[in-house]
């Protein structure tokens, strides 16, 4: 679809025509569904926020001010509406750190995943709660960046296209907000000792957070 016809038929939607909103969803459905699976992980979330965008968009289509395509304000859209569910999902899932020094070189953050040690199930809690409030605290900028890699498993290559910057861009402001990330963690206090000492290891070796 052209922007000359989208425009075209936002006209007669906006006009009072909201059958020919259809058209926008016929052309735009499988984009969006496919990026709402690839951030919640499954179909049923998955549908749901499609669904949820295409209704949001309906509504606030009388703001699109038509500085892009509308395929691309949907999509941010669509990103957005992910970014709040999986924000939500992190009251319950625990995070797999990789630390990034200034030199490139990874290594990871022993955060160990406890969901199968039922034995653990208090240290689990405790664990993930802390995990989730620390990305809750991070900055909007470190706190997308975050989800979208961690949680929503996106690629570099996916989440430069979304957020309209480049890979370069997207790995250096991933490593500063996993570097901001460990150091709301450790500023808790509340892990114990062996994990800590890991996490300190990581950031002393990384340097000095931006």
């Amino acid at each position: 679809m052209t922007p000359e016809t989208e425009q075209h038929i936002i006209r007669k939607v906006l006009s009072g025509d909201s059958n020919a909103f259809e058209e926008l969803v016929l052309a735009n459905q499988t984009n969006v569904y496919n990026l709402a699976f690839k951030m919640a992980g499954n179909p049923d979330d998955a549908l749901d926020i499609s669904q949820e965008a295409f209704f949001k968009a309906y509504r606030l289509l009388g703001t699109f001010r038509g500085e892009s395509r509308f395929s691309v304000w949907l999509y941010r859209l669509t990103h957005n509406l992910c970014i709040d569910f999986l924000r939500k999902k992190t009251r319950t899932a625990s995070v797999p750190l990789t630390y990034q020094d200034d030199e490139g070189g990874t290594q990871d953050i022993d955060i160990p995943d406890v969901r199968n040690l039922p034995e653990n199930a208090t240290l689990r809690k405790e664990v993930r709660k802390q995990i989730a409030d620390g990305i809750n605290q991070l900055e909007p900028i470190h706190r997308e960046i975050i989800v979208m890699r961690e949680i929503a498993d996106m690629s570099y290559s996916e989440i430069a296209q979304t957020l309209s910057i480049n890979e370069g861009t997207v790995k250096s402001r991933l490593a500063r907000a996993r570097k901001h990330l460990v150091n709301i963690l450790l500023s808790k206090g509340t892990f114990p000792a062996g994990i800590r000492h890991n996490m300190h290891q990581a950031v002393e070796g990384g340097g000095s957070c931006e």
